[in-house]
């Protein structure tokens, strides 16, 4: 079972490195309207003041929103700061279902993600150097670290609700993970349940709980966010109601209306 690989093909990440090398001085940030920023630190002192917090990082540290979210970064040039940083957009826009999974801002002390360790080193090692394409291979080992930061939130359950936590267990996951590869199925409560070796009481409760949401709306939300991808492609409504699980392109209309509180084409005009 791959609980990630649909889901980052569906909703893939871009990396844009903006910084690599030493910092210091006074810098505000905001994230393209629709993308989230990466920084890492990987030497020296650097101070953050992001959602109302203001922290001194004293380590090396990994600093992500996926969100735009207004911050700033202040260091000295005693501190001897070396920094990485990447503006990150996302396939299908800020309401697709990996970043609204995500807390606003995660901020973690490199030594608690050993999975991390060789990808940082070849990244810090890459940022360093004035190699020929060193631009692109920085934005595909950022998307790598990405990748790794992922796996890590969902083996160590750093998230305790939502999409991230229901792929956190390994039962809940077996059911998210056929929705995610499968949207165009009805599945029903007993068939989830059975993927997930538990009785359908059990498992009904026990995802309502852990995810959020009941099982249904959870497959209908999965079902919109492909929609709102598909529909910035220009792909037409016909194609993508039978991609998603819909007759016709009026009951998708009607399940994304119930969920949007809009029609396909006023929340296409609205983007």
């Amino acid at each position: 079972m791959d609980r990630l690989s649909t889901l980052l093909a569906q909703f893939g990440m871009h990396a844009s490195v903006f910084h690599s090398g030493v910092f210091y001085g006074n810098s505000d940030y905001a994230a393209p309207q629709r993308g989230g920023t990466l920084h890492l630190l990987g030497s020296g002192r650097l101070g953050l003041q992001a959602a109302s917090r203001d922290m001194q990082l004293t380590e090396p540290s990994l600093i992500f929103m996926p969100r735009p979210m207004p911050h700033a970064l202040q260091a000295h040039q005693a501190d001897k700061v070396q920094l990485v940083s990447a503006y990150l957009g996302f396939d299908g826009g800020l309401d697709n279902p990996l970043t609204t999974a995500l807390p606003d801002c995660l901020v973690m002390p490199l030594r608690e993600l050993p999975t991390l360790q060789s990808g940082l080193a070849w990244l810090f090692e890459e940022g360093a150097e004035q190699n020929c394409g060193r631009n692109a291979v920085l934005n595909r080992l950022v998307e790598l670290v990405m990748i790794q930061l992922l796996r890590h939130v969902m083996n160590n359950r750093v998230v305790s609700s939502g999409m991230m936590a229901g792929l956190a267990d390994w039962r809940l996951a077996r059911a998210v993970t056929l929705m995610h590869d499968q949207p165009e199925k009805n599945w029903s409560v007993a068939e989830l349940a059975s993927a997930a070796s538990m009785s359908r009481a059990s498992f009904a409760a026990q995802f309502h709980k852990v995810v959020g949401k009941t099982p249904a709306d959870y497959l209908l939300s999965w079902r919109v966010s492909l929609t709102q991808k598909r529909l910035r492609e220009g792909r037409p409504i016909a194609l993508i109601a039978d991609e998603v699980g819909y007759d016709s392109p009026s009951a998708l209309a009607r399940a994304f209306r119930r969920k949007t509180g809009a029609s396909p084409r006023e929340w296409l005009q609205q983007q």
